[in-house]
């Protein structure tokens, strides 16, 4: 006897609403199958990532989500954590998952170690994968597998150009296949609340091209030390303005205290020069001549 029969469990179908000339049904099917040993699932392999420029860059997707008020959803987003769609298959491993209306749990409880589809109860909204390789018959395999667990957004970073011209190219689950995104300039997808682009320019301490979020407008989101850095800049840059003004009116003023006093002393040798020789006029009326 298996479980289904011990239990009682047999399929139905139940009438829950009857109209004129209509019913309802709710049709019940109970299924039984194997639980889930998760202590035979791989969920951490000690592999480390790929170079130094996809550790900065998954950094940057994920620290702006969690450390800015972007969206009113409950959420988890994560980098290079597997993602388990069947526990008969390896997982996926995308560079980012964000899925909404979940979080992480309760890390001590196996079921929480990872992203199982079944425990979350959802595929995840949006998925990126950064290209390292030229092995384009992977990503064509995680395009195909990626479409059929549902995952609506799918983003390929190609910073190095291996097997797009463009940087970013932007997929949307249309009927169950993916299409090009092209709804507007700045990828942005109403579903997520952001957008996304490329950006050259500093993030910590290295200078590059990034995948970066932005708003519907395309502005670009900047994180919050990212927003201090840039107003203590915008603060020096015043400050050294305000510094160089004064120097400058200091020096201005001093140009025209020098040529106020030029003027003066031109004025006082006139003056001098008017008396010398009404002197000398006085001497020659009075028939005086002035000493050789």
């Amino acid at each position: 006897m298996d479980l289904l029969e011990e239990l009682g469990l047999e399929e139905k179908h139940e009438l829950v609403y009857e109209s004129v000339d209509k019913e309802v049904y709710a049709h019940t099917v109970y299924y039984e199958i194997e639980k889930t040993s998760y202590d035979t699932l791989v969920t951490d392999d000690g592999k480390p990532v790929a170079n130094l420029f996809t550790e900065l860059q998954q950094r940057l997707y994920v620290s702006l989500l969690y450390n800015l008020k972007w969206t009113n959803k409950n959420f988890m987003a994560c980098s290079n954590v597997a993602f388990y769609y069947s526990d008969k298959l390896p997982p996926m491993v995308p560079n980012l998952l964000l899925s909404f209306n979940t979080d992480r749990g309760d890390f001590l409880d196996k079921k929480n170690k990872c992203y199982f589809l079944w425990v979350k109860g959802k595929p995840p909204e949006l998925v990126i994968e950064i290209i390292s390789n030229k092995k384009k018959r992977k990503h064509t395999e995680k395009f195909d597998i990626y479409a059929k667990i549902g995952v609506k957004y799918y983003i390929v970073h190609d910073p190095f150009h291996k097997l797009y011209k463009n940087n970013l190219q932007v997929f949307k689950l249309v009927n169950r296949k993916y299409e090009p995104y092209t709804d507007n300039e700045n990828n942005y997808m109403p579903e997520i609340g952001l957008g996304i682009k490329t950006w050259k320019g500093k993030f910590e301490d290295s200078t590059t091209t990034y995948a970066r979020w932005c708003n519907k407008e395309g502005e670009i989101i900047f994180t919050y030390l990212e927003k201090v850095r840039e107003k203590e800049r915008i603060e020096e840059l015043a400050k050294n303005a305000l510094e160089e003004k004064q120097r400058a009116d200091l020096e201005s003023q001093k140009a025209k205290d020098a040529l106020e006093l030029a003027d003066k002393l031109t004025q006082e040798k006139l003056k001098a020069e008017q008396e010398i020789q009404k002197l000398l006029k006085q001497l020659a009326a009075s028939g005086l001549q002035p000493a050789e």
